[in-house]
């Protein structure tokens, strides 16, 4: 369907997948940290934090950092606690008023059927939830009953605000919206524009957009400075390339994000070898924007290896026109095809720009070359028989 229309050409039509199970795989020793994972994890443990309280300085961004049972334990303890600090605190002062003594008396009780602290305890949660069943009630015989009566109103309050903002939080956080934002399982290096270019695959799922959405770039190795001081996680920022020019991107539709490699990338003078041995290198790519629905920022993240870059391949098209709009196919999001690409670095490439030439010379022999076996072999074969000829 995608030749008929003109929109593939004829020889990308036969893709294949970038994990083509038919090719050899190359498999490289296991590396002892990934500093980001594939789903934007950062692989960073905290240790040795002695000053813990500076935590308890912002509890509702602590609350909503915890983890979904030890919130719902927090929410749930919180209301029960308060119940039964305030139970306490009504059945002293029954006990205090002489409430609590069985038989009727003449002094009107500070809060009417109270008898026990089973009773207090349902009477602390009426007032604070406003339930309000109508059988116990404060009088006006105990001006105390009436102080902790306001400030019981107002801990619920404050209660109430605190832990469903947290709970509102955490279902509302940014990055679940970032679980519909994808990159491509593997980046690639092949030529455009006669350069050679870092190139993967960013998309989203949703309808709604992303509002303002950039993308960025970090290389981050282990480096050792010109004075011996090791740097574990150099980080190098570089820039990205995108269709619309700078690191603004429109994304409705999939996206095709490359850095070209110049003398001032990290990548100078990476070459192919290097993806299969290469066990420092890692490349971060962060997507941040606003999410259109909520207005709340949101940030997507990965990574790639060394081994998780494929080299003299790129990605296939998968935008098509069909009646009048147009159509992603998602089934081809990662698929990538081999093209031709010197093995060589960038370095070498800029220095002698006559590998290139080659290489475009080799590509444009290839298809006259497949185009004049397939004339041979199509052109029909003449025999002459000496019994023709008489």
């Amino acid at each position: 369907m995608l030749s008929r229309k003109g929109i593939i050409p004829e020889e990308y039509v036969l893709t294949r997948l970038a994990e083509d199970p038919a090719e050899p795989r190359y498999r490289a020793r296991e590396r002892k940290a990934r500093f980001v994972s594939k789903k934007g994890n950062c692989n960073v443990a905290h240790k040795n934090i002695r000053e813990q309280g500076r935590f308890l300085q912002d509890v509702f961004t602590t609350l909503v950092d915890l983890k979904w049972p030890h919130t719902l334990l927090i929410f749930t303890m919180s209301f029960l606690c308060s119940w039964l600090l305030f139970a306490m605190v009504w059945w002293l002062i029954a006990f205090a008023h002489g409430d609590l003594a069985h038989g009727e008396g003449t002094t009107v009780p500070c809060v009417t059927s109270i008898n026990s602290f089973s009773s207090a305890f349902l009477f602390s949660i009426e007032v604070q939830v406003t339930i309000g069943f109508g059988g116990r009630m404060v009088t006006e015989e105990c001006p105390l009953a009436i102080l902790i009566l306001i400030v019981q109103n107002i801990v619920g309050l404050m209660i109430n605000a605190i832990m469903l903002g947290c709970i509102f939080m955490k279902t509302a956080q940014a990055h679940r919206r970032a679980e519909t934002l994808i990159f491509s399982k593997h980046a690639v290096i092949a030529l455009r524009h006669g350069r050679l270019c870092f190139m993967l695959r960013v998309g989203d799922l949703r309808k709604s957009m992303i509002i303002s959405a950039t993308i960025r770039m970090q290389v981050v190795r282990k480096t050792t400075s010109p004075e011996g001081e090791v740097v574990p996680l150099h980080q190098v920022d570089i820039p990205m390339e995108n269709g619309v020019g700078g690191n603004s991107i429109f994304l409705v539709a999939p996206l095709v994000i490359y850095h070209i490699i110049d003398a001032s990338s990290p990548l100078y003078d990476l070459a192919p070898s290097d993806l299969h041995h290469h066990q420092d290198l890692e490349i971060i790519v962060i997507l941040e924007g606003v999410v259109e629905t909520t207005g709340i920022t949101t940030q997507a993240r990965t990574s790639y290896l060394a081994d998780e870059i494929l080299w003299g391949q790129r990605f296939v098209p998968i935008v098509t026109e069909e009646d009048g709009r147009y159509a992603v196919d998602y089934s081809k999001f990662g698929n990538t095809i081999k093209v031709p690409t010197p093995l060589c670095t960038a370095h070498q490439l800029d220095e002698d720009r006559s590998l290139l030439d080659a290489l475009t010379l080799a590509s444009a022999r290839g298809p006259l070359r497949k185009r004049s076996v397939a004339m041979a072999k199509a052109k029909p074969r003449f025999s002459i028989s000496p019994d023709s000829l008489s």
